[in-house]
């Protein structure tokens, strides 16, 4: 199992605490959210040789961390797909992989069921989101997307604007398992966007997650969720972490997500 952990973006919603480091490494509860999360993969046997981190914003601020740097020089004008395909053409396509947006924190729990989602493509979500999102925004519809999945938990929709709470079954939170397997076919589904002429190649290269796992669904690979309810922050601006660090000092953050 390899842990890629997608962190290259500017993080401009939450300056100015990013002004002169990543996102990732903006302290909620006394703790970069990195090390939020090392903690958790650490605590499952994910040692340092597993993991490995894709940067670009401030990217020389993470060289404090033994762990794989991956560098996306491109950060600017790429997203997220670009930095994952980046950074598993670095690692291989060898071992099961783990992706984790950088800017979540999440209990142990959480990790320990996508561990047991012993799908091939397995999408954490939350079932539980809106107590999360009435926390941090008054209209809860303003930035949730929608998530949809079968009896068998198939997803069938996936990072649209909703028009109503039931477009939503679950809220998408970032982290994802890759079985190796399915790894290649993916490469090549990814691939095969910049050789369609239809399609603009700046655009290819800023092409959301979400937009690119429809992808995989329309492609018939078998994309499953799971589930959980609870238990893990979104640090998306300044207002969240803000809402999180007041929360920790009143000693009721645990009520969203345990950090002990």
């Amino acid at each position: 199992m390899k842990v890629i952990i997608l962190s290259a973006g500017v993080g401009s919603r939450l300056r100015p605490y990013t002004n002169k480091i990543p996102k990732c490494l903006v302290k909620v509860a006394n703790l970069s959210i990195l090390d939020h999360q090392l903690k958790v993969f650490k605590s499952f046997g994910l040692d340092e040789k597993s993991i490995s981190i894709v940067g670009g914003y401030l990217f020389k601020k993470l060289k404090n961390y033994n762990i794989n740097l991956i560098e996306n020089k491109r950060f600017e004008e790429t997203n997220m797909v670009f930095s994952f395909f980046h950074g598993l053409k670095k690692i291989g396509l060898d071992d099961d992989i783990i992706i984790s947006y950088g800017d979540i924190i999440f209990e142990e729990f959480i990790l320990n069921q996508l561990l047991n989602c012993n799908y091939p493509i397995s999408i954490v979500a939350d079932k539980e989101w809106e107590k999360l999102w009435q926390l941090r925004m008054e209209d809860i519809l303003s930035d949730a997307e929608t998530f949809k999945y079968d009896l068998n938990k198939n997803i069938f929709e996936i990072g649209k604007k909703p028009k109503a709470i039931s477009e939503i079954d679950a809220q998408y939170i970032g982290l994802i398992k890759i079985k190796k397997e399915y790894l290649k076919r993916i490469f090549a589904i990814y691939k095969n966007l910049y050789s369609k002429k239809m399609n603009n190649i700046k655009d290819i290269d800023n092409i959301y997650m979400t937009d690119f796992i429809e992808k995989l669904i329309k492609s018939k690979l078998p994309v499953k969720a799971c589930l959980i309810e609870g238990g893990w922050l979104e640090v998306d601006s300044t207002k969240d972490l803000e809402i999180y660090n007041k929360l920790h000092r009143q000693k009721k953050l645990n009520k969203y997500c345990n950090l002990e």
